[in-house]
């Protein structure tokens, strides 16, 4: 049973090691869109979320209002209440206080391997132990892509501009890969943001963040609608034979 501080070191050590290139390619953008490195580590220290920084550099570069960053930022982690409300079955009882910090750590990837443990309760030591060292590669690596990133040639720190689209694009398309709702989601959403954003009815980030929950919302009735309607089929079709 993986119970001490540093089995969750060696079970989050491939979580690091994924988070390598990810956080390197952040604090090289982050560089690139004006951030100092110590405003790009402290992004990475203070709000560790991966997908909601890469969105929080191309609203910056945009000049969206930074209170619309942090709602923006609030809807895409919102699943966080999520995970961490499962977690609070896996592991062990801890103080409020101790629970409140290592929930701070959990990300997608260290959810998996917490929710993942099948050997009874998840200990304290063992949570803290997985979040941290996710934690500190995450952190470690912005600061070292951000000082790669000062270092390139101008006109190359000008061009990842570009880079931060294509990161979009490879963090979508391989959620998109055999799952129709995400794919919905994605089309639903690129349509409203465009709708209102090109008919100049709202700015850049709210926009973005009417796409989001309004996509979800739409996307989330069909699939419920489509399943009752299906139950319902079924339930006749039973009752007729």
């Amino acid at each position: 049973m993986n119970t001490t501080f540093s089995q969750g070191i060696k079970a989050g050590t491939s979580i690091a090691i994924g988070y390598f290139p990810v956080a390197l390619t952040f604090g090289l953008l982050a560089k690139t869109t004006g951030l100092s490195i110590t405003q790009a580590t402290a992004m990475s220290l203070l709000v560790y979320a991966g997908a909601s920084q890469y969105m929080a550099l191309s609203l910056l570069a945009t000049g969206v209002a930074p209170w619309l960053i942090v709602m923006n930022t609030f809807i895409v982690n919102i699943r966080h209440f999520l995970m961490t409300a499962s977690l609070s079955e896996k592991v062990m009882p801890a103080p409020k206080w101790m629970k409140a910090i290592y929930a701070f750590g959990v990300t997608d990837e260290t959810f998996s391997v917490l929710a993942t443990q099948k050997e009874g309760k998840v200990t304290t030591a063992f949570a803290f132990g997985v979040a941290l060292i996710a934690y500190s590669s995450w952190v470690v690596f912005t600061a070292v892509g951000h000082v790669i990133g000062a270092n390139l040639p101008q006109f190359l720190q000008e061009a990842m501009s570009v880079a931060l689209y294509a990161m979009f694009i490879g963090l979508l398309v391989p959620s998109m890969k055999g799952n129709r709702k995400v794919v919905w989601l994605a089309v639903m959403g690129a349509a409203i943001h465009c709708a209102l954003y090109y008919s100049n009815l709202l700015s850049t980030g709210w926009s973005i963040l009417v796409a989001t929950l309004g996509s979800a919302i739409f996307v989330e009735f069909i699939y419920v609608k489509n399943k009752k309607t299906i139950d319902h089929w079924t339930v006749q079709k039973e009752a007729k034979n």
